[in-house]
């Protein structure tokens, strides 16, 4: 089981990334939680099979159409989370 926490930055607040991000967790069979941060980035914890969530990451990296991903901060996660949910903006 892998648990990680993602910043991501660039230009991904206002493209749908959070629902984007939202679904591709759901679809790789993650839990967690995904959120936008008020200085611009979206946040996310990421909990889930090495591979779903590995594969998650890979996906950040790019994000949906029309994000501009600069770079992604990837550190050791911890929780239990039931599903995968949106947060409000923290």
């Amino acid at each position: 089981m892998a648990q990680r926490r993602v910043v991501v930055h660039g230009r991904v607040q206002g493209v749908g990334f959070r629902v984007s991000l939202a679904g591709e967790a759901r679809r790789e069979g993650v839990t967690g939680w995904v959120r936008n941060r008020r200085d611009g980035t979206v946040e996310a914890m990421l909990c889930g099979g090495d591979e779903a969530v590995a594969a998650l990451i890979d996906w950040a990296r790019r994000g949906p159409p029309g994000a501009r991903v600069d770079r992604v901060e990837v550190e050791l996660g911890s929780g239990d989370f039931p599903h995968f949910a949106q947060l409000p903006t923290a």
